[in-house]
């Protein structure tokens, strides 16, 4: 019989594409936001992130060295591990901080469940979560500033009464979300004075500053714009696709305006939403992290789904919960329950009645 009509079992590849060319390409898409992680922190930033990589790459080759199995680093998903882990950092961290989480990253995020493929979470958020529990200060405190940010907030609130000096754990909270988790947090103010001074700061001034990167932050989530030219490119070569990262980001949205403000319901300024878009590692985690191939739902209305729930998650952790930031853990937590999405919305096969 003619190989013509011997047809093969679904999946069918459409395309020569492999782990190794996907993983690499992502590696090239994340580095616009490398290279803006050292215009605007220096070459430390660089530095972190190859003491990340490597530390990756070791780890996964001795993991498999000692089980016995093909060595894959060449396939690029280490490096992309460790890129990540370096992205959720302070250019300031200790050197060691990016090394540790690298390994725990890969040891425990991807090896121990039996290598790429085979992971429930994301190896590079668990490594960051465990940073996080580990060593909280180094993971919160402390960021470098592009420049003086108290600046930027004083110019936010010109005009109002209120004095910086009055507000410290405002002006001392260094990434903007940890300033609208002290707004919405603080006893210092009236209820009216702190809703005025949130919907000052989610102007036009500041959510540009955050779009190109001129805040106070992490190396990897500082400039928006250097995440989404890297989102493109993964878009435009059919590696990523929308469902998840609409999804995730139109929720966040819908949800700040909703419930974002300190006085009600749609009572701050519809230039919020923007501000959590672009504020901490919304765009890094539903561009580069919540797509993860593994560890995402496989059918379209799934990813709908997943998305959805990252976004919900994140916004209750950052306006209810104790950490101003919940992209981590709400991308962390929809990773469980990808069995269970896959499995409630598989498509009807062609033909099935329902009985």
């Amino acid at each position: 019989m003619s190989d013509v009509y011997a047809v093969s079992a679904a999946p069918h590849i459409k395309q020569r594409i492999s782990v190794s060319s996907v993983m690499w390409q992502v590696v090239l898409a994340l580095t616009p936001a490398l290279l803006a992680g050292i215009f605007f922190f220096g070459i430390q930033s660089l530095l972190l992130t190859l003491y990340a990589v490597v530390a990756a790459v070791c780890t996964e080759a001795i993991i498999q060295m000692l089980r016995k199995v093909p060595v894959t680093i060449s396939d690029g998903s280490a490096v992309v591990t460790g890129m990540l882990i370096a992205f959720n950092i302070n250019s300031a961290s200790p050197w060691w901080l990016p090394v540790v989480g690298a390994v725990f990253a890969i040891a425990i995020g991807k090896q121990i469940f039996g290598g790429l493929g085979f992971n429930i979470f994301n190896p590079a958020l668990l490594g960051r979560a465990f940073m996080v529990a580990s060593w909280p200060t180094l993971m919160t405190a402390g960021w470098t500033a592009t420049k003086p940010l108290s600046k930027i907030f004083e110019s936010s609130i010109n005009g109002l009464n209120v004095q910086l000096a009055n507000m410290p754990e405002v002006i001392t909270s260094a990434t903007p979300l940890g300033v609208v988790k002290a707004l919405r947090d603080t006893t210092q103010v009236s209820r009216d004075m702190a809703e005025t001074v949130l919907n000052n700061l989610s102007s036009t001034d500041t959510i540009q500053n955050l779009f190109w990167g001129n805040v106070g932050g992490v190396i990897g989530e500082v400039s928006a714009a250097a995440l989404l030219i890297g989102a493109t490119y993964l878009a435009c070569k059919h590696i990523i696709e929308w469902r998840i990262p609409i999804s995730y980001i139109g929720t966040v949205f819908v949800l700040t305006y909703i419930f974002g403000g300190i006085n009600g319901l749609f009572s701050a300024s519809i230039l919020l939403p923007f501000f959590h878009i672009f504020a901490g590692g919304l765009i890094l985690g539903a561009f580069f992290m919540a797509t993860d191939m593994v560890t995402s739902p496989v059918t379209k209305k799934g990813r709908i789904i997943f998305g959805i729930g990252c976004g919900i998650l994140t916004v209750v952790i950052r306006l209810v919960g104790g950490y101003p930031e919940g992209v981590s853990y709400s991308i962390l937590l929809m990773n469980i329950a990808v069995p269970l999405i896959d499995k409630y919305s598989l498509p009807r096969i062609f033909g099935e009645v329902k009985k």
